[in-house]
């Protein structure tokens, strides 16, 4: 079988790209591993940037998300033991929000939906196949090709372009890419904690001697939480009970939000910053073969950036296919083009959330004070609170 795009990976990210192309009339096959609807129940917090919620409103999915959306309004960074402190707000930037908080859930089935009810509206067809395992991805300089099993026998299609965006598993083996992956050595917790005050659509970040810790505003009364700090320490905090959690939690946290009165079910995950090696120099002279979202680069979670690239991924893609003649599409010359657009965003990203970490992980006698006197400074400085939003909203 063939088809003119092929997408291995059916979340969020390559579900988007899956819409992108079809609205711009390109046939795409999507090959899921999933059953249909497994997503829709995660209730895993996404921060989505202002940049992404542009995407998605293109797509015409914002009035169905938006129900489910927590518009976050301002940033407020601050490190324990210090009285630097930073605030971002929305309004300062002309912008609605400076970011979004929604449920993996609640985005996945608007997705899905949106993707049913693509083939009657666009001219391109999505071809959505759940359940589909990719077992190997291979290229000759004319076209790809995915082996997969679906339904217990094993099926093989070929395309002008083959789109890794499935981001979790590893499939860069499959593919006979190469990972370069830095451990960091330290764990992320997430969970969703109530507190006493209302949230107001304020976002926290707060840098402490364990690790940095983000409190996203989340439904009315809730904030989302991301941990990070040493594994041994993440899995201590990890294994406490709910109430020597919570007070640990506050007095790492302190009282801008009152007290905590509850946290729901914590999950905590290696962390790591990964990049495909090659996306460099042997990738451009990997015809037919993209690599988009987490597949291609995985980030540290502190600034909420890798969801956010993936889909500035997906729609810079999709503009170097809309671009393409048919006898170019996949070419090792389109491809070069697409990676060169991206690679200041992507190599920005991580050096951006590397940098964070590195600034605020490490606490160096002297230099916590410095970050205290930085954060000050960050709040009377505006062109460098215009990069910090520019950054996270657009990836600019």
């Amino acid at each position: 079988m063939s088809a003119a795009i092929i997408i291995v990976g059916g979340g969020p990210v390559g579900a988007t790209l899956a819409l992108l192309l079809a609205k711009q009339g390109s046939n795409v096959t999507v090959l899921e591993t999933r059953q249909a609807g497994a997503a829709h129940t995660e209730n895993r917090a996404l921060a989505l940037s202002y940049g992404s919620q542009r995407i998605l409103h293109k797509l015409g999915l914002w009035q169905t998300l938006a129900i489910n959306a927590t518009a976050i309004n301002s940033i407020h960074v601050s490190q324990k033991g210090s009285i630097g402190r930073t605030q971002l707000h929305a309004a300062d930037y002309k912008q609605d929000a400076l970011g979004y908080v929604l449920s993996y859930g609640a985005l996945s089935a608007a997705l899905d939906q949106a993707v049913n009810a693509s083939n009657d509206h666009h001219h391109g067809m999505i071809n959505y196949v759940f359940a589909a395992s990719a077992e190997s991805i291979t290229h000759t300089a004319t076209e790809a090709s995915v082996r997969y099993s679906h339904a217990g026998s094993s099926h093989d299609v070929h395309a002008a372009l083959v789109v890794l965006a499935d981001g979790g598993r590893s499939l860069d083996a499959i593919a006979g890419l190469t990972r370069e992956t830095k451990e960091y050595g330290h764990d992320a917790l997430i969970s969703k904690v109530r507190a006493e005050l209302p949230h107001n659509n304020v976002a926290y970040e707060r840098f402490t001697a364990h690790g940095p810790m983000a409190l996203l505003p989340n439904g009315e009364r809730d904030f989302s939480l991301v941990w990070t700090g040493k594994k041994a320490y993440i899995e201590a905090m990890h294994s406490l009970s709910d109430a020597d959690f919570l007070a640990q939690f506050h007095a790492q946290f302190g009282d801008r939000v009152g007290k905590f009165l509850s946290v729901e079910k914590r999950m905590s995950f290696p962390l790591k910053l990964s990049q495909l090696q090659a996306n460099s120099t042997q990738l451009s002279a990997t015809p037919h073969l993209a690599v988009i979202g987490n597949a291609a680069q995985t980030m540290h979670p502190v600034a909420g950036q890798g969801f956010n690239v993936g889909l500035r991924d997906a729609q810079s893609l999709a503009q170097h296919i809309a671009a393409a003649t048919p006898a170019s599409l996949g070419s090792a010359a389109m491809l070069g083009q697409y990676q060169a657009s991206r690679k200041q965003d992507t190599k920005g990203g991580l050096l951006f959330t590397d940098f964070l970490v590195n600034l605020f992980s490490n606490d160096i006698v002297g230099v916590s004070a410095l970050r205290g006197i930085g954060l000050g400074l960050l709040d009377i400085a505006p062109p460098l609170k215009q990069y910090l939003v520019r950054k996270m909203s657009f990836g600019k």
